[in-house]
Formats: C-alpha cells, structure tokens, sequence
C-alpha cells in the first residue's frame, strides 16, 4: 500500500518563515540603500547645476561689462561699475549683449546687480538704465545656503576692496565714472561646498 504524503511539520514552518524573514529584510535593506544612494545623487546633481547656473551668470555679466554709466532714480550719476564688501549690492554694473528677442524698443545694454542677503545669492536687473524717477529691479534667486560673497576689484596692480576707486579732484571723479578695473575676482562660500573663487577678466 502507498503511504499518504508527508505535510511540513510545524518546526519545518518556523525555519522556512525564519529563511524568508531574513530574506526579505536583507532585499529591504538593499533596496532603501539605492533608494537612499538615487536621492542623494539627485540632490547633489540639482546643487551642481544650480552653482554652476550661478557661477556661469556671474561670469558672463563681468566679462561682458560695460563702461556705460547710469542715472539712478534720483538723477544722480552712477558709476558703470560699482560694488564692495560694504555695499548693499556688493557687485552693479552695466552689460552688454542683452538679447531682445521680441525686437522690443529698449537697448542692448542692461543694469544688473548681485545681492547678498539671508544666505542667499540674488541677480537683479533693471528694464532701463537710466532710471528717470522710481524703478523697481526684477529679482532672481540664483543660489542658496551660501554663507559669504565677496568681490575684489583689480586696478593695474592693486587689488581693490571697493569700486570705484577713490578720486581726488572733480576731473577724476568723471573718469571714474566710466572706468573699469582690469579684473574681478569673485569669492563665494558655500555651506556644503565650501570656498570657490573665479577670476574674471574684462572688456579691453
């Protein structure tokens, strides 16, 4: 006579279930860890682009500087280049090569700014230069988690905390109006990333 089939036994149950406990912990672990590994590299693949979009503008804004000085909102002259560590826009100055692709009545050249505030890098710019009366900037936040920006000016050799330089007769203060410095470095410290620095030369 054939013998019935044999079920698992109760202890067989335990040690089977045991198995694919550890099993399936050791797939969920591995699996968080990608998981985990993807939105981290994300994450640093959008802060790359976002400092990289940020040192990029900087760049072609200096190197397609300007000397084209500006009247404020108040009639008051401004130089075509102006900036410091003191400054409320630690870096201003007039561009060209702004591209108008709607073939609007308006220049070429534009009046941007960089300001930092509450550890943020912002990019301002103005529709017109010479402003005639109030005239508010169009923000755009180019950077955050930045704990420092710095900007240093190159006059034939020296190296300038402020811009433009000081003049010494009236006559001065009128070249200065239109002057620009032979280079710029700019310095930006970033809480994640630490220090980047960039030289920047301009026009002429």
């Amino acid at each position: 006579m054939r013998r019935a089939a044999r079920g698992f036994t109760l202890l067989e149950l335990l040690v089977a279930l045991a198995v694919f406990a550890i099993m399936a912990t050791a797939a969920y672990s591995g699996l968080s860890n990608v998981l985990a590994t993807r939105t981290a590299l994300e994450a640093q693949s959008r802060r790359l682009a976002a400092v990289q979009l940020a040192v990029f503008r900087l760049e072609q804004d200096i190197e397609q500087a300007a000397p084209r000085a500006i009247r404020d909102e108040y009639g008051d002259f401004q130089t075509a280049l102006l900036g410091g560590e003191l400054a409320t826009d630690q870096l201003v100055l007039t561009r060209a090569g702004w591209d108008n692709p709607l073939g609007q009545p308006r220049a070429n050249l534009q009046r941007v700014a960089y300001r930092f505030r509450d550890g943020r890098l912002w990019r301002l710019y103005w529709d017109v230069l010479d402003r005639g009366g109030l005239s508010e900037p169009r923000e755009t936040l180019l950077l955050d988690r930045v704990r420092d920006f710095r900007v240093r000016f190159l006059q034939a050799k020296n190296w300038l905390k402020a811009w433009p330089p000081l003049a010494s007769d009236e006559e001065q203060t009128r070249k200065n109006r239109e002057a620009l410095p032979r280079a710029i470095e700019i310095s930006l410290t970033l809480e994640d990333w630490g220090e980047i620095t960039r030289l920047l030369p301009l026009p002429g």
